[in-house]
């Protein structure tokens, strides 16, 4: 088989035999590497064969070599001295036509796989757009930078809004900074210690050689255990190093508190609309770097003469349906430009050439490239506890309006409906409790309707439940009783003395004999006694100030 391919692809039986001898005999691309990569026995051809004669062009239809590169490296190529240079029709012809259906002007063009926003990512701090309050003329970032006194730093902040951008950003900020500091980058995705270890050693080194300071960053910090995030401390501690740190998770729960107490915690927000229509269109008018490289169109005389255009619509809509994130935004709009020159192509297929090319970007390329609103959520992140407190606050003030809202949010951010379900149940106890027993009722019903048929049809379940409670009166009288009573147990206020002997059971003679249910009046026969209930050292205690008790009253 591999003998048949090699064959095939016009190379000599003896040449063929003897790289598949050569290669182990099991791998055509093996034997194929081989034979490009070793001279053959003799250079020069005397009596070529047909066969020979007609190597060199099948050749080139699986390598697609210039007529330049044969001429500057001869001799990695079989010469043939009896017979003519093929022309360049000849070996067109023996080529798939998938190799001329583009211009030469775009074959000489390069294309980058790079993505928009990485290419498009600012060199310096003023060229970032954003997070005012970090970058301001008197910030702290930007004193630490003028006085080359850079501080241990945690960068916190949504995915997106430049966390990474800004790290790489403050050495190129200014002349001083570039000569003082040296930039090493790591990822707590892909390092560990022994990264972190070789980073440091590498630092003292070359601040005894050079008394340069190595700024060492590392990417998603969070992703470190606390052992690893140990290992940080005592470099900090002697100055062995600059920390910056980027981190999307609440540094209060994901980071060690040695590690916070020794950096600055900056927290950068989402971006605005108006920030994404800038860092938009910076896109479409960048010819170097921007859209235009996303669509193989280099950035010589041939990109001047292709029209990309983006209407204000376009950014309009990618702007207000990225959530703030800036990467999201950048690679919409690459997607989007890809699809509008696809379909350009795909509508002037007789054009052989780009010259007079115009693609038009539209809200329905937009569309499909976004597929649906992104939207930030995290079911284990901060934002998943920060939109069911606004659920759960927004039902406790009463407003079904706004509480529908961060319901259909958590929703849409891929929530699982049960949990919210049971913080129903729970709300419904907590904030509405005696003022409406029957919703409790109401949420358990919900609970059991969302575990029967699940999503989405239980959406409407879930938001009938939010405007039920939302609606419903509110009272916290069983929420406070339950807790003033477990304080009183927690901080041993009566010393928890053992249950009253009146109140206890007894169903055997010994305890009767020594006292147990002694004296207990049954209440069903005797409607209008009085007996006290708690201990001696809590007589007069209230906890549930319900219904005509005043729950301004002190306890006891």
């Amino acid at each position: 088989m591999e003998m048949q391919q090699l064959l095939s692809m016009g190379f000599p039986d003896e040449l063929a035999a003897q790289a598949l001898a050569a290669t182990g005999g099991k791998s055509t691309v093996k034997a194929t590497e081989w034979i490009l990569t070793h001279k053959p026995n003799s250079t020069t051809v005397v009596n070529p064969s047909p066969s020979s004669l007609a190597f060199q062009p099948k050749l080139d239809r699986f390598f697609n070599v210039s007529q330049q590169e044969q001429t500057e490296e001869p001799n990695k190529r079989i010469k043939l001295s009896s017979s003519p240079t093929p022309q360049p029709q000849t070996q067109q012809q023996n080529k798939p036509s998938f190799f001329f259906n583009r211009s030469k002007k775009q074959q000489s063009q390069t294309h980058t796989h790079e993505p928009l926003y990485e290419r498009l990512r600012p060199t310096t701090l003023d060229d970032v757009v954003g997070q005012d309050h970090l970058l301001s003329t008197n910030s702290i970032l930007r004193s630490a930078i003028q006085r080359n006194r850079l501080p241990s730093i945690l960068l916190w902040g949504p995915p997106g809004t430049g966390k990474t951008t800004i790290a790489k950003a403050i050495i190129n900020s200014s002349n001083s900074t570039s000569t003082f500091y040296r930039f090493v980058s790591l990822s707590a995705v892909t390092s560990g210690v022994k990264d972190v270890r070789d980073a440091v050693d590498e630092a003292r080194k070359l601040r005894l050689k050079t008394n340069q300071t190595t700024v060492l960053f590392v990417d998603e910090v969070h992703r470190f255990n606390k052992s690893q995030q140990d290992s940080f401390l005592p470099v900090i501690e002697d100055g062995s190093i600059v920390f910056l740190g980027a981190t999307t998770e609440n540094p209060s729960f994901h980071l060690i508190t040695p590690l916070l107490s020794r950096c600055r915690v900056l927290t950068l927000n989402p971006l605005q609309s108006h920030h994404l229509v800038l860092l938009l269109n910076r896109a479409v008018t960048d010819i170097d770097k921007g859209l235009v490289q996303s669509l193989g169109f280099g950035s010589g005389s041939g990109s001047s003469q292709v029209d990309v255009s983006v209407g204000d619509d376009v950014v309009d809509f990618i702007a207000n349906n990225c959530d703030g994130d800036a990467r999201v935004a950048l690679n919409v709009l690459e997607i989007a430009a890809v699809n509008a020159a696809a379909r350009v192509q795909h509508d002037n297929e007789e054009c052989k050439d780009d010259v007079g090319v115009n693609v038009s970007v539209r809200v329905e390329d937009a569309k499909e490239a976004l597929q649906c609103k992104h939207l930030a959520y995290d079911k284990a992140g901060e934002e998943h506890y920060n939109l069911i407190s606004a659920l759960h606050k927004s039902m406790r003030g009463s407003d079904a309006d706004a509480a529908i809202y961060w319901l259909a949010r958590m929703l849409k951010g891929g929530e699982e409906p049960l949990y919210i379900a049971r913080r129903l149940v729970r709300f419904a106890s907590e904030d509405v409790g005696l003022a409406d027993p029957l919703a409790l009722n109401q949420a358990v019903s919900c609970y059991q309707a969302c575990h029967f048929i699940g999503m989405p049809e239980c959406n409407v379940i879930l938001a009938q439940c939010v405007a039920y409670l939302a609606l419903a009166p509110k009272s916290i009288a069983v929420y406070r009783a339950i807790g003033a009573a477990e304080k009183l147990v927690r901080e041993s206020v009566g010393q928890n003395e053992g249950v009253p002997l009146h109140l206890r059971n007894a169903p055997t003679k010994l305890m009767k004999e020594i006292g147990y249910g002694k004296g207990y009046i049954y209440t069903p026969d005797n409607p209008s006694s009085t007996q006290s209930y708690l201990p001696p050292s809590l007589q007069g205690f209230k906890f549930l100030h319900w219904p005509d008790r005043n729950p301004s009253e002190s306890d006891g």
